[in-house]
């Protein structure tokens, strides 16, 4: 699970964990990774928002090896802390399901903007239009860059209180009443709703958007993520990887959740998590263990010794 719901604070596995060691990707002759792109939250993080040892050194070893890694989440950039001390060489990360890249060489408490790509704010007033017809008793939240901004009914779902709360026509207002935050781009619309299942609200949600903005979830509950059209962790890391020269089959890639799904399909070589959803164990190429089971140093550390054994033999 991830970011798209960055900061819920009880996560519940939508899959059950894998007891299985983590099965190759489905793939023929792989040409050797360049990028390891990983969600964090039901991902590369343990249940209790964690970094274990043996994944803090896979990860160092990718990077010595010469594999790029980028953290590909729905967080926003100001709770990349949990993992901030672990990122090397170019030190970015893809935050917001894709919003924004952002640099963290700053280390824990702060960050930069690189890229933004915000959710223009008509866009999001039709969205919000739509959503409330379509499913009445949606609540919204607004993540701007700089903090989140939300609805009275909107439930405390995150880590931290809001900058503001207003009804979200308000929120998305060309003057939201404060000229610092009507300066700030939105980078995604949060929609929750009380009752409808998670799944059958993304449904719902997606026929009534369409190809107007990107919908998806990461949260256990009704919880939708919504960013620009075409804005995904998918199209974000395209962007960033052509700027390296480096092609999708060069890409490993590791989620858990339907926000993750786009990264997993465009990638060469894609695993889901033992805990994952189960849409996301179909549209990925390869599976593994789960988060607690340390499920993606698991795969880096075959593909790193894969590595040694084809320098040994060459």
């Amino acid at each position: 699970m991830t970011s798209a719901t960055p900061g819920h604070q009880t996560p519940a596995a939508v899959a059950p964990a894998a007891t299985a060691p983590a099965t190759p990707a489905r793939t023929g002759s792989r040409p050797r990774p360049r990028l390891i792109a990983t969600d964090l939250d039901g991902t590369l993080l343990r249940d209790d928002k964690s970094v274990s040892a043996r994944t803090v050194a896979a990860l160092a070893a990718a990077e010595e090896a010469g594999i790029e890694v980028f953290f590909v989440t729905g967080r926003p950039a100001r709770w990349m802390d949990v993992v901030s001390a672990h990122v090397h060489g170019h030190g970015l990360a893809i935050c917001g399901n894709g919003a924004a890249v952002v640099d963290l060489h700053g280390g824990p408490g702060t960050h930069s903007f690189v890229k933004i790509r915000e959710l223009e704010r008509a866009c999001a007033l039709d969205v919000v239009r739509r959503l409330r017809a379509a499913s009445p008793g949606t609540s919204f939240a607004v993540e701007r860059t700089g903090g989140l901004h939300h609805e009275e009914t909107y439930p405390p779902l995150h880590m931290e209180p809001g900058e503001s709360v207003a009804p979200a026509e308000k929120l998305l207002a060309e003057n939201p009443g404060d000229p610092a935050v009507a300066e700030q781009p939105v980078l995604k619309v949060l929609a929750f709703h009380p009752e409808v299942a998670p799944d059958d609200f993304l449904v719902t949600a997606r026929a009534a958007i369409g190809d107007r903005a990107m919908v998806t979830r990461s949260s256990p509950s009704a919880l939708l993520e919504i960013s620009g059209p075409g804005i995904s962790k998918a199209s974000t890391l395209e962007l960033c990887c052509a700027e390296r020269g480096i092609t999708p089959d060069q890409v490993v890639a590791f989620g858990d959740m339907p926000n993750d799904i786009e990264m997993l399909t465009w990638a060469g070589t894609s695993y889901a998590m033992g805990n994952a959803h189960p849409d996301v164990i179909a549209a990925a190429s390869g599976r593994t263990v789960a988060n607690n089971e340390d499920g993606v140093a698991v795969v880096i550390e075959r593909i790193l010794a894969e590595r040694t054994d084809d320098d040994r033999t060459s």
